[in-house]
């Protein structure tokens, strides 16, 4: 069996990864199994800078706060900005911190010097502007939004002036309510004020469409292109936050649904520039549906940005999953050998490429009759294993032996 399964593994490098591939993808997944960890986010930066120099790619994806993220997109394009800030308030749930993002901002700006822009490398946050407990105001796109369009189009279009958003928005605070995310009724949603956002932000986002000749003619692409981010984050912000005061059992599912909807209305538009390697969490970017379990919810399920992305683009959507060994510091430990990581630890390899669907069909031809490989458990909630059964409709497996503390 070992064997057998040493004729699925690959050297760890991009073009190992596309050869696994029917053909150069629109957008390339990377997943990881946990965030932070320095080993898996030096791995993303190599096959970045591989998939730059040797592939044509020319934008990175991350799993962070999209508006957020132009402050790091304008750093590494014209330089402006400093570094420590950049990273302290470009990349969102305080990933600045982490060394091998301020790496990867580091090597992209260096890239970019000298260059022209057609040939520079672009970043960009997916996600919309969320937390685990909290969303942002909706304060910050719909601004930029009606700005952009009050500019550009004659005043008696605009379905109302920058005071009445600015009145019906009022306190930021009342939007970022942490406590929200556990108490449906504190969260303003759908409120009045909110209910009445929703329509003018869908009126805006109309505006913007129906005037596309003469904003086009009006705007740069980076205008025009920031122009639609602002329009699907403000609808996506106002719609989530609607969610969020809702009191029925499907309220954190459509949270969790919508969060991905964002995510991948991001995906796709940076995608129409050229290719994409995005890096994010296997849940976000699997094509299968995506589980979790949270506070005193059940088991949670719920299509994610991957499986949405991939319903939209087929063979032009292509998901590298990850898995690791040993996360000792955290306490996981050796896995079982009756699962995927335990089989692949056994090879003793400190790093590999798997192919996926190779792999799946091998252990389905060899497993004896009723018998299947379990699902590895993680003590640490931070660590989500791989899922046996999700193994097939992966593209490809990174595989990272040990992963040691930071």
């Amino acid at each position: 069996m070992v064997r057998d399964i040493e004729d699925t593994v690959h050297p760890v490098d991009a073009a190992s990864v596309l050869a696994l591939l029917k053909d150069r993808p629109r957008i390339l997944a990377l997943g990881e199994p946990t965030h932070g960890a320095q080993d898996l986010l030096r791995t993303r930066n190599t096959l970045f800078r591989e998939l730059v120099e040797e592939h044509g790619y020319r934008t990175i994806a991350l799993e962070t706060d999209c508006l957020a993220g132009l402050l790091v997109d304008d750093y590494v394009t014209t330089g402006r900005g400093d570094l420590d800030d950049v990273l302290a308030r470009g990349l969102s749930h305080e990933w600045g911190a982490y060394p091998g993002n301020r790496e990867l901002v580091r090597w992209m700006r260096a890239h970019n010097e000298g260059r022209p822009a057609a040939d520079q490398v672009r970043f960009a946050g997916a996600d919309g502007p969320l937390e685990i407990q909290a969303a942002a105001s909706p304060r910050a796109a719909l601004t930029a939004l009606h700005d952009y369009l009050a500019a550009r189009v004659d005043a008696d279009l605009m379905p109302c002036a920058a005071d009445v958003l600015d009145r019906l928005i009022g306190p930021d605070d009342a939007w970022t309510e942490p406590a929200a995310m556990m108490d449906p009724a504190r969260s303003v949603g759908q409120s009045a004020e909110a209910r009445e956002l929703r329509l003018l932000a869908d009126d805006l986002a109309t505006l913007l469409e129906t005037h596309a000749p003469q904003l086009l003619a009006a705007s740069t692409p980076q205008e025009w292109d920031r122009a639609h981010l602002y329009a699907r984050t403000a609808t996506g912000l106002l719609r989530y936050h609607f969610w969020m005061a809702d009191p029925t059992p499907a309220r954190m599912t459509r949270l969790l649904g919508i969060r991905d909807a964002m995510i991948a209305g991001n995906l796709l538009a940076q995608a129409e520039h050229g290719p994409v390697l995005v890096a994010a969490h296997n849940s976000h970017l699997q094509r299968t549906r995506s589980t979790m379990t949270m506070w005193d919810h059940p088991r949670l399920e719920w299509w994610g940005a991957g499986a949405l992305v991939s319903a939209r683009l087929s063979d032009r959507y292509a998901f590298v999953a990850t898995a690791l060994g040993t996360l000792r510091h955290q306490g996981v430990d050796e896995p079982e050998p009756g699962t995927v990581e335990g089989l692949l630890y056994g090879l003793d390899r400190e790093q590999l490429l798997v192919d996926a669907p190779r792999l799946a069909a091998l252990l389905a031809d060899e497993a004896p009759a009723g018998a299947a490989l379990a699902a590895r458990v993680s003590p640490w909630f931070g660590y989500a294993p791989l899922d046996p059964a999700d193994l097939a409709a992966a593209d490809a497996l990174v595989f990272v032996r040990d992963v040691p503390q930071p």
